[in-house]
């Protein structure tokens, strides 16, 4: 049993609470984890402010990080004790029925996992200091100075590439490059619309601009955001504050743009993504909306062979793609620190929620073990 600090959130709309919980050791097939750096995620707000649904607290939140693997369980070979890891939030089982039609994202094993809040024995390894069980936010349960994952949680990153950065992609760039590369498939010279630049929107800019979109138009209320987009690749920034977005986005993109990633999670800019497509095109729709909210559609217009889809975490391999994107970020041909407009602590996490709540920022990086985590260039 490990002592630790962990962001406890003990019921839904409460804030976060940094204290001292205990963390049991990995069993079969699991390691652990000492925590340098961890990205705060609009999924982890989401749930803090129950709009994932009701009963899945008392947990320690926390789903995109890195670290320094410290032990491992029984019958775990790789990684070993002194490996550096980034958190893949999907163990995919490799067996269930999603997993053998090439959906391991989608992996039902995991799922039913993730929504109970445990591991992949159906038990916890995260326990109040009272002794009363804590549960596991999707595997990760990162927002802690160390966190146990199963093994496939764990995947190896490049040695170049410092765990501050690291820490920023098994949620959002893996998200975002997955959704323009699996999910949308945008090809040279297509014409691209971004709604929502927050920390997800940006690295589908940067997605879009790697696989050679000709005009990408970013939509986004917060000056420093659009500027942000413009700075990774975005042609045009739209205000939606100031002007007619579905106007000023046909107007830069005659006929309707080719495709439309939606970053938000709200009806109105799902219908936007909707009506800025040309015929025959399909809106990708990335941001998570609260349980409960509908979005509609034009019926008539679906004889102009429009589409509108979803795409979760990056609609392919998670593992495989995080090791991928791990690879473009260290090689320099991705970006992916300068998301970061805000750095803090365990305890700065419940300010970051607020940042999230007001839409300021793009992302905001909390490091938990600044020697581990390396360098972290100021926003």
């Amino acid at each position: 049993m490990t002592a630790m600090r962990a962001a406890v959130l003990h019921a839904g709309g409460e804030p976060l609470v940094v204290e001292d919980v205990e963390l049991d050791p990995p069993r079969a097939g699991e390691v652990l984890v000492r925590v340098a750096a961890a990205g705060v995620c609009h999924s982890d707000l989401h749930l803090a402010d129950g709009h994932l649904g009701g009963g899945r607290w008392p947990i320690v939140l926390g789903h995109e990080g890195a670290g320094v693997v410290e032990a491992v369980g029984p019958g775990v070979a790789r990684p070993a004790p002194g490996d550096r890891v980034a958190f893949c939030f999907v163990p995919a089982c490799g067996t269930c029925g999603a997993c053998a039609a090439g959906r391991s994202n989608l992996c039902e094993t995991a799922a039913a996992h993730a929504w109970a809040g445990t591991l992949l024995d159906g038990t916890s390894r995260l326990r109040l200091a009272d002794g009363s069980p804590l549960k596991h936010f999707n595997f990760v349960s990162c927002f802690a100075e160390r966190c146990v994952v199963p093994v496939a949680s764990a995947v190896p990153i490049p040695a170049a590439l410092e765990l501050w950065e690291a820490a920023l992609l098994g949620c959002g760039v893996v998200t975002a490059v997955g959704a323009v590369r699996n999910a949308a498939r945008v090809a040279v010279g297509e014409r691209v619309c971004v709604i929502g630049c927050g920390g997800v929107g940006l690295q589908i800019v940067a997605a879009a601009q790697l696989a050679g979109a000709a005009r990408i138009i970013a939509v986004e209320r917060d000056p420093d955001k659009r500027e942000r987009a413009l700075a990774r690749g975005a042609t045009h920034a739209v205000d939606p504050a100031r002007e007619d977005p579905v106007r000023t986005v046909l107007a830069a993109a005659p006929g309707g743009v080719d495709h439309a990633f939606e970053a938000v999670g709200r009806p109105e800019t799902i219908r936007m993504a909707w009506d800025v497509l040309r015929p025959g095109a399909t809106a990708v729709v990335v941001g998570i909306a609260p349980a409960g909210v509908e979005v509609a559609v034009p019926a008539l217009e679906l004889l102009s062979e429009k589409g509108l889809k979803g795409s979760y975490y990056g609609s392919s391999n998670p593992a495989l793609a995080l090791t991928m994107v791990a690879e473009l970020v260290a090689g320099g041909r991705l970006p992916a620190g300068d998301v970061v407009s805000h750095i803090t602590d365990l305890e700065g996490i419940e300010e970051a929620f607020g940042r999230l709540r007001r839409g300021e920022g793009a992302r905001t990086l909390a490091v938990v073990d600044a020697g581990l985590a390396g360098p972290v260039p100021q926003p």
